[in-house]
């Protein structure tokens, strides 16, 4: 690609610029407003075979995305943090909407970046309401907290509690009916027989199974940031660590089975715990060994489309990671 647009959205606009690879200075920065007029200028005004690249902003750049795809325009998903690193490194001591959409620009000649893909609509519902349902969770939590804060309060807190609780039942009826009714998501009951692993969990990673279509295993870990973390420089070995980056909300689910797989009668995955604590790892880090497995073994049953078979549990999958390849663990 020999020229990029890059777009920077917000509630009400969105600033783009044209970009060429062999001048660092873009050709021009304009603006439009963020509704169907603006996408159809956008449009208008893109030479062509040049693709656009957004960074995701929530609920602002999915218009303009859909337009867009609608349209047969190209348009590459820019990863935030990437991004974010990137543009600061052009410019630290200043920051707009039109440096950001230049910056964007550059960032897409810079690498090699996937497609931006939007959510099909069960998908998307699915995920909504999931979302929902940890904002009601996290509010019981803070309402128990409070209680104990203030007792004089207490029976108002606990009708407050109790009416959270329902609709978070409703919710979860919602979320069963949708998922039984979509062959996308068949896969969530089938990882529900995982032990460790529940409802709300199974329902999550089948979702972004089926959103994302993870070639690999480790994409899928990485994904989820379980993914190990290799910081070497000349003779100094680094601690392993795992990235943190990716879907924070999903790594939680997961680390959260794996503690609680620990605690299944029948759990093929305390063998592996205990081998990770006997070379030395601390139970966190051991905890998120026994997670990044629970994810490899989601994905193969999504992927091939097979039950869950505790006596492959401990088939090892080819490494795909420095880190995995030299079978060093990471650390919390």
């Amino acid at each position: 690609m020999t020229a990029m647009i890059g777009i920077d959205t917000s509630k009400s606009k969105l600033d783009y610029s044209l970009v060429y690879r062999d001048d660092p200075d873009p050709k021009w920065c304009r603006s439009e407003p963020n509704a169907p007029a603006g996408f159809l200028k956008i449009l208008q005004d893109t030479p062509p075979e040049t693709p656009w690249v957004i960074e995701p902003t929530g609920r602002y750049s999915l218009s303009v995305v859909q337009f867009a795809q609608e349209a047969g325009q190209k348009v590459l998903l820019a990863p935030p943090n990437k991004a974010k690193a990137y543009l600061k490194s052009l410019q630290s001591r200043a920051k707009t909407d039109k440096i950001d959409c230049k910056g964007l620009a550059m960032f897409g000649l810079s690498r090699p970046l996937f497609e931006y893909t939007l959510k099909e609509p069960i998908v998307d519902q699915v995920d909504q309401l999931l979302s929902a349902r940890k904002c009601l969770s996290g509010a019981i939590t803070r309402l128990n907290l409070q209680q104990q804060q203030l007792p004089l309060a207490r029976e108002a807190l606990q009708a407050t509690i109790r009416d959270v609780k329902l609709q978070m039942k409703e919710l979860d009826k919602r979320i069963a009916v949708l998922t039984k009714n979509s062959p996308r998501l068949e896969s969530a009951a089938r990882l529900e027989a995982i032990p460790g692993i529940g409802k709300v969990t199974a329902v999550a990673v089948a979702s972004r199974l089926a959103g994302k279509c993870f070639s690999h295993p480790d994409k899928f870990v990485a994904y989820i940031g379980l993914d190990t973390r290799v910081m070497d420089s000349g003779k100094h070995k680094g601690r392993r660590r795992i990235s943190h980056e990716g879907d924070a909300e999903l790594r939680r689910l997961l680390y959260v089975c794996a503690q609680a797989t620990l605690r299944s009668k029948n759990s093929p995955f305390k063998e592996q715990y205990e081998r990770e604590r006997k070379k030395g790892l601390s139970s966190t880090a051991a905890l998120c060994a026994v997670a990044r497995k629970m994810a490899r073994l989601c994905w193969s049953m999504h992927k091939h489309g097979t039950a869950y078979d505790p006596a492959r549990v401990g088939v090892q999958l080819p490494p795909n990671t420095p880190a995995e390849r030299t079978g060093e663990a990471d650390q919390q």
